[in-house]
């Protein structure tokens, strides 16, 4: 993210009555650039800088607000490089276009915990230029040289003090060249970026003015609700409507691809026109599907040969000379997302192309991956791309969910059906029945040590579906032949990380997969493969240390190789916490560290056990490596979040299945953690000379393995198996 932009790389836009200076850039990694619309500011690239005459500054966010602050993050890195006043600074959501695509990912999408890695270098490059130009304008009516001057707080200020607001020579700035190179600004001068700042978005969502996808109301939009087959892959043989037409509000009766829409004036009349329908399905060959078979092909998965992923020394042919040795086998199962707004998009479908209304996070994308939510919605209406508009809402709740076209491709798919705008709702039942789930896994693991402790040996055997095999296209068979499966040398890059790059010392290394074609939709999942690699990994540490004589904890981790980053979080969090120190009576300690998307998690768990039967979590310290923090509330509450989220799942996920259906509907027999059940919980942040990593994803990982840590402790029992049953 080094990379100078140049003057091609900017858009310069012509002055529009009122519109001030508006600055676009071009963010490395974009396709190309759009011309400005026609009697509109200029529209270009991955984001937008205006000064209006009102002095205001805006910044158009490119990446979806899901709760995680990327619309005060980004606007944060202008303001810190424009000198803007923070209370004038205001943030859009940017729309859906190729010029928007995330440098770090393969499309306008928001995942990988990327959005302020993807621009922290160049929004504030685009930032200082623009106040470049800001200062070249004031010294210009002065007659003064630029150099001379300075700014502050929105202002260019004149060597004996005079001022001109941003908005007072943002036109004459408009005029002038960009800047071909600029100095960004050395850290301690920094005044915004690194301070706790009020969010952007906090106002609106208080008072209820944030405009969700549950929101959008179209005029003349009708609502509908899916009846989808029960067993995944399941056909619709027959439907008989009539009941359902003859309810009150009900409109229509449409197949679409995904089973039959009832299509009605509201939310109610929708649902009880689908609970009316009389349908048969042929449920296809995985009818009998249930949670023994899927353990079962697992299971024999882990006995064939695997693609190796890694390979260091002799492997796992070391094992065979080692003095000490231990194996073990993880599993984890399925997963929902269970975002608390529940699945929705609204969708216009014309003949001269489609609007959207979106809680997406994947706005536009390349054909190979089916165009996202632009590209899906331009092939179901038969348009071309660049006559679908996609306006991004508010999102409560993504966690990889809302990156999958099937809530959109329903949408659209209603919508030109009935002619009308269609608002699709997703009940809770639907949402955790018909999920895209995060893969069931085994982790197979064998360590060898020396006669004193030493780590020699150390094999990884991963077995779980894959989630980037759905994006492979159809017509590339051949191609797909010769990988040996549709993935690179058979490995699914996702199934692996967290496990290929151990940051621990063994001469001897190998991690293999193998891919489990189990039929079960599967999705990017919070922290993807990471989630359930962190478990395996880290549990496994924990039991080689007790055989090396180090002792479970923080003292087992002795294998470090040294690096700063992942050393620097676990003494931290150690510390904090007290490791080395008794913890209150009744109470026991556990400790996980894992890197994930360029940052370096490490958790100390703190639990006791309640009558032999559940394990209660008192504290949690958790410590996180960063380089120039944007926003420290925000990566506080990310690493909160992550804790929330990786307890839940911990503690109490689980999606079963019996004859080919998922057995859990709702919250009661899919619960999330409750107020009452959170631990107490300390985030502490060590400074790191790297720039930033993730912070949306990286909290997760570190979760199980420390939960089940501290209930060996307590207990002396190994938890080799999620959730957490004592």
């Amino acid at each position: 993210m080094s990379q100078e932009l140049s003057r091609r790389e900017f858009v310069k836009a012509g002055v529009v009555a009122g519109a001030g200076l508006t600055l676009a850039l071009s963010l490395e990694g974009c396709r190309k650039e759009s011309p400005p619309p026609a009697g509109a500011a200029a529209f270009a690239p991955n984001a937008w800088i205006r000064v209006g005459t009102d002095d205001t500054v805006t910044v158009v966010v490119d990446r979806t607000e899901m709760g995680q602050g990327v619309s005060t993050a980004l606007p944060m890195l202008v303001a810190e490089e424009l000198d803007a006043d923070w209370s004038a600074v205001r943030y859009e959501f940017a729309p859906a276009n190729e010029a928007y695509y995330n440098p770090l990912s393969m499309g306008q999408l928001t995942g990988g915990s990327t959005s302020v890695r993807a621009a922290w270098r160049p929004l504030r490059e685009a930032a200082a230029k623009a106040r470049l130009m800001l200062v070249a304008a004031a010294a210009a009516q002065w007659g003064e040289a630029a150099e001379r001057c300075h700014t502050e707080s929105g202002a260019v200020v004149a060597p004996d003090g005079r001022r001109l607001r941003y908005g007072e020579v943002a036109a004459k700035a408009a005029a002038l060249p960009v800047p071909e190179r600029v100095a960004l600004k050395p850290a301690k001068e920094f005044r915004i970026v690194g301070s706790p700042v009020t969010r952007l978005d906090l106002a609106e969502k208080v008072t209820g003015r944030a405009g969700f996808g549950m929101d959008a109301m179209p005029e003349g939009v009708l609502t509908a609700v899916v009846a989808r087959c029960p067993v995944f892959g399941g056909t619709l043989r027959s439907v008989d409507d009539r009941a359902a037409r003859g309810i009150p509000g009900v409109r229509d009766v449409v197949r679409i691809s995904s089973g039959v829409a009832v299509v009605a004036e509201g939310y109610w009349p929708a649902h009880a026109g689908r609970d009316a329908l009389k349908l048969e399905w042929d449920e296809g060959a995985l009818a009998s599907l249930d949670d023994a078979r899927v353990s079962a092909r697992l299971a024999t998965l882990a006995k064939e040969p695997g693609h190796v992923a890694r390979k260091v020394g002799e492997g796992a042919a070391a094992l065979a000379t080692t003095p000490k040795t231990l194996a073990a086998v993880y599993e984890v199962p399925y997963l929902a997302h269970a975002t608390m707004e529940p699945m929705n998009c609204t969708a216009e479908v014309r003949t001269d192309g489609v609007t959207l209304w979106a809680p997406t996070q994947f706005q536009a994308g390349p054909r190979l991956l089916g165009g996202a939510s632009r590209g899906v919605a331009a092939k179901i209406a038969g348009v071309a791309v660049d006559q679908v508009t996609v306006h991004t809402t508010h999102v409560g709740g993504g966690f990889g969910r809302r990156a999958e076209m099937d809530f959109v491709t329903e949408a659209c798919e209603v919508s030109k059906a009935v002619g009308k705008p269609v608002k699709v709702i997703w009940s809770r039942e639907d949402d955790i029945r018909h999920d895209q789930y995060r893969p069931a896994a085994r982790h197979e693991l064998q360590g060898g040590l020396a006669a004193d402790g030493g780590a020699l040996a150390w094999t990884h055997r991963i077995v779980c579906p894959s989630i980037i095999a759905k994006f492979i296209p159809g017509w590339l068979p051949g191609f797909v032949a010769h990988l040996g499966g549709p993935l690179k040398g058979g490995v699914d890059a996702n199934a692996i990380e967290g496990a290929k790059e151990i940051p621990y010392a063994f001469p001897h290394l190998e991690v293999s997969y193998s891919q489990a074609d189990l039929g079960v939709p599967v999705g990017f999942w919070r922290s993807v493969g990471n989630s359930h690699t962190a478990f395996a990994v880290e549990c496994f540490v924990d039991e080689l240390a007790g055989l090396a004589g180090k002792g479970p904890g923080v003292v087992g981790r002795e294998l470090l190789r040294g690096g700063r980053r992942h050393v620097g979080v676990l003494n931290l969090a150690a510390e904090k916490a007290g490791w080395g120190t008794p913890p209150p009576a009744g109470r026991f300690r556990g400790v996980a560290v894992h890197g994930s998307f360029g940052s370096w998690v490490a958790q100390v768990a703190e639990v006791s056990i309640e009558a032999g039967t559940r394990d209660t979590d008192h504290r949690w310290v958790c410590a996180v490596a960063w380089r120039e923090v944007v926003n420290p509330d925000t990566v506080a509450a990310q690493m909160e979040g992550g804790i929330v989220f990786g307890l839940t799942a911990a503690l109490k996920g689980r999606i079963t299945l019996e004859k080919g259906r998922v057995t859990q509907s709702n919250f009661h027999d899919y619960p999330l953690l409750t107020m009452r059940e959170m631990p107490v919980i300390e985030v502490h942040i060590v400074p790191s000379q790297w720039e930033p990593g993730g912070v949306g994803e990286p909290g997760t990982p570190p979760i199980a393995p420390a939960v089940a840590n501290a209930v060996f402790a307590a207990t002396g029992k190994r938890v080799r198996k999620l959730p957490i049953e004592i």
